[in-house]
């Protein structure tokens, strides 16, 4: 997949496209339907499938106060979206000058003049241009006007429910991240740096990797999850506690993990995936080391149950 950040990268001789735009949060299984849809028509016309997302969420521009933090971060995005075969992603910033676009300034500029779009594949909730003001009938309209085509791809559902970013969030701030597995149809992960931490963990005989606080994914709920730590094509079952560690010290919100069974992986400086398949226990704080050590011994036996392991 060929990745570019402005418009002005498409190469020389691009004849084409078939292009579906959007925020693309999660790479969920509706923006998978959406993707596989953009895919096989780009297929049917001999043209290029074109992903076009931004380099942030909208409301981070234009609500900075209420912007809610991204399922996932630009590395998980392009490789997430590479996974489903587009032939290209655009990533453009989404600054004042792209947000005050009217909606057939923002059609004219990134979907005609830039990319030579044949087909526009779009979700049902699809909105456009400044403050939203395009809605897929005048996409439709664009359409009739400027030489494409529009097709709209039906959202896709679990258990009567709308799979959304949205729904995931709220799936991953309740713990459940079994039905955001579901509803993602991928696993939900944190990428990111193994830093050096207090050791606290290897003092008592479970020693964690800490994750660095920039990493990329979505925290859920403080608690514990039985999991997987995949680092050099090697995974690992392994128990990951979100939260801040109250027993002995606060500290800002973070993840760490302890591999089952393993003292010997050398995780320090190294970048590694956290994958979380299934909620144990929330937070909470213990009267001593003795009580924080029979917790974990119990968390340890329901993840080996969990994992099969």
């Amino acid at each position: 997949m060929h990745s570019i950040t402005a418009l002005d990268q498409v190469a020389g001789g691009f004849t084409g496209s078939a292009v579906t735009i959007g925020k693309f949060d999660g790479i969920h299984l509706g923006h998978q339907k959406l993707i596989q849809e953009l895919s096989s028509a780009a297929q049917e016309h001999a043209i290029q499938s074109v992903v076009v997302t931004f380099d942030r969420h909208p409301d981070a521009l234009l609500k900075p106060g209420h912007a809610k933090l991204p399922l996932i971060g630009p590395t998980q995005k392009h490789d997430l979206i590479e996974a489903q075969g587009a032939d290209i992603l655009v990533t453009l910033p989404f600054d004042e000058k792209l947000a005050q676009l009217d909606p057939k300034q923002f059609v004219q500029l990134i979907l005609v003049d830039g990319l030579r779009a044949k087909i526009v594949l779009v979700g049902e909730d699809f909105r456009f241009g400044n403050k939203g003001a395009g809605d897929v009938d005048l996409l439709r309209e664009l359409g009739q006007q400027l030489g494409f085509e529009v097709r709209v791809v039906s959202s896709e559902m679990l258990d009567g429910v709308k799979i959304s970013s949205s729904a995931i969030r709220e799936a991953l701030d309740r713990g459940d991240v079994t039905t955001a597995n579901k509803m993602l149809g991928h696993v939900h992960s944190c990428v990111g740096m193994i830093e050096h931490g207090l050791k606290i963990g290897r003092s008592i005989g479970f020693p964690t990797a800490n994750m660095a606080r920039d990493c990329e994914g979505y925290l859920p709920l403080d608690g514990v999850y039985a999991g997987w730590l995949v680092v050099d094509q090697h995974r690992y079952p392994a128990a990951h506690s979100v939260g801040i560690n109250e027993t002995f010290q606060a500290v800002p919100r973070l993840v760490e993990s302890h591999i089952l069974d393993r003292d010997d992986v050398d995780l320090y400086d190294k970048i590694v995936t956290l994958e979380f398949i299934e909620f144990i226990r929330p937070a909470a704080k213990f009267n001593g080391v003795e009580d924080l050590v029979e917790e974990i011994n119990r968390d340890l036996a329901k993840i080996r149950t969990v994992l099969a392991v």
